[in-house]
């Protein structure tokens, strides 16, 4: 008779601990307690058991094992690679995804989706590359199927902000609606009364978030109305939001944009109608990117720790490659306002 060689929930069983805790530390994750990974240790060396490499190696046996996806509605590939290499925030998330996977001697393979016909070959392309698990960045998650597509192949995934619809799947974010609100304080205490704001697209959650938490911060202070243009998370949306903002109040003295590349080609808009910033009109950022800094003056804006929350979204694959059973798990970060130059 054959004996069945020991498993996680023997081991489990003999630390007296989750079938997840031990999952953690065969896997190397840090945020393990010490005292218990001395105790799950114990019960590995006591038991015999051995990881299974052969489920391991899908992670380790090629580079490609955790794929970085960028997924965004059809359009021209040039327009869809200028928009995402063209962000310094895309670069923030991948530093932090790398950060995290290269002790584990893994590189993210990119994979760009900027159609349905794309989408629909994903889950055949992710099996030919033997990828085990999915870092999503969903430009417009608010109509993106990917999130459903991989969960219901049973893809271990993790996304970057929330999806837009409900779906069983990992995902880290910021505190949108509380950066908003810190965005409100500042330009209130700095005494500014016709204040407006350049918001993300509406079919965004982070669009949504952000307007809603300016909106209701605002309310709070006792001004009931706030002028919002709509930008699109680009330079040139933040110029043409700022154009429509200025027509229909030149004397704005506070302004508030839902990302800094926006915040950047507002600052252009304003310098060219003679504003001066903060002499004139106050302006705060959300992100605090590189072009925060590259401003002039230089961007008063709402930091998301995106390097932190890319490390996150690699955690919650690996452990997820590792261990199939664990449960979807959200990360909520916390913004922090980076006072600067321009309010």
């Amino acid at each position: 008779m054959t004996t069945q060689p020991p498993t996680l929930e023997d081991v489990a069983r003999v630390a007296g601990v989750s079938r997840a805790t031990v999952s953690r530390v065969v896997n190397s994750v840090r945020n393990v307690d010490p005292k218990l990974r001395e105790t799950v240790e114990r019960a590995i060396a006591d038991t015999g058991y051995v990881p299974n490499r052969a489920a391991r190696s899908l992670v380790t046996r090629r580079t490609g094992g955790i794929a970085l996806v960028v997924s965004e509605p059809e359009r021209h590939v040039e327009a869809f690679t200028g928009g995402v290499f063209g962000d310094p925030f895309f670069g923030r998330v991948v530093e932090g995804v790398i950060a995290h996977l290269r002790p584990h001697g893994l590189h993210p393979l990119l994979m760009l989706v900027d159609s349905d016909e794309e989408r629909e070959k994903l889950i055949p392309k992710l099996r030919q590359e033997q990828v085990s698990g999915v870092l999503l960045i969903s430009l417009h998650p608010a109509e993106d199927p990917l999130p459903h597509v991989l969960t219901g192949a049973g893809v271990p995934t993790a996304l970057f902000a929330r999806p837009g619809r409900p779906a069983p799947v990992c995902y880290v974010d910021v505190a949108h609606q509380d950066g908003a609100r810190l965005a409100a304080e500042r330009l209130v205490r700095r005494g500014c009364h016709r204040i407006a704001t350049i918001a993300g697209p509406a079919g965004t959650p982070a669009g949504q978030d952000r307007l809603a938490g300016f909106r209701d911060a605002m309310a709070r202070r006792g001004y009931a109305y706030v002028a919002v243009a709509e930008g699109d998370f680009t330079e040139q949306g933040g110029e043409r939001a700022m154009e429509r903002l200025l027509a229909e109040d030149p004397a704005l003295d506070g302004l508030f944009v839902a990302n800094d590349l926006m915040a950047y080609g507002a600052l252009t808009v304003l310098r060219e109608a003679g504003k001066r910033v903060p002499e004139d009109v106050a302006v705060v950022g959300f992100d605090d990117s590189r072009v925060a800094l590259s401003c002039r003056p230089r961007l008063t804006t709402v930091r998301q720790p995106v390097e932190a929350m890319g490390a996150a979204m690699a955690r919650m694959v690996l452990e997820r490659v590792a261990d199939p059973a664990l449960r979807a798990e959200s990360v909520i970060f916390d913004p922090e306002l980076v006072v600067r130059d321009s309010a």
